[in-house]
């Protein structure tokens, strides 16, 4: 990685932006890298505007590397005021915003945050998703089992393919 774009993260992790949890999202999308250990969980608040549902307002929370965190940062600024199309369409390298173009070893790194981004705004994905059966009844659920589950809410998890 260039030194530029090492100074660019730095900055970004001085004053990560939108980090954490956001009270009454109308949506949530979670993905996970089985190759890296990597998740993020990214959480959408909408707002009407002119007669169109737009991006108010989004937050991350990142079990990653520093690329990833300074990508969700700079994506969760990109995002604001676009429409949940509008946000789709960005492509992967978009949403890395002023990090400009990260080099091979870290393409996995915007990845994550699009994945996030498309579990959460992109319901027919989610749905496409197998699910776990339920467990029985006075029993907890392990964690892949409330990873896998189907969603009560707003929440989905989407787990991205190994790369070959």
């Amino acid at each position: 990685m260039n030194d530029d774009l090492q100074k660019r993260i730095a900055e970004a992790l001085k004053n990560p932006q939108n980090m954490g949890e956001l009270a009454n999202a109308d949506a949530i999308g979670t993905v996970g890298n089985a190759d890296c250990g990597e998740m993020l969980r990214l959480w959408v608040k909408f707002k009407e505007e002119k007669g169109k549902k737009i991006i108010d307002r989004a937050t991350f929370q990142s079990f990653g590397c520093e690329t990833a965190i300074a990508v969700a940062s700079h994506a969760t600024e990109l995002i604001r005021g676009k429409t949940a199309e509008e946000a789709l369409s960005l492509k992967t390298e978009e949403l890395a915003g002023e990090l400009g173009p990260l080099p091979p070893t870290k393409i996995h790194c915007a990845q994550l945050v699009e994945g996030a981004l498309r579990s959460a705004l992109a319901p027919s994905a989610a749905k496409n998703q197998p699910s776990a059966p339920a467990p029985p009844q006075n029993q907890s659920k392990t964690l892949l089992e409330s990873l896998t589950s189907p969603a009560t809410s707003s929440r989905k998890i989407t787990f991205l393919p190994k790369d070959k």
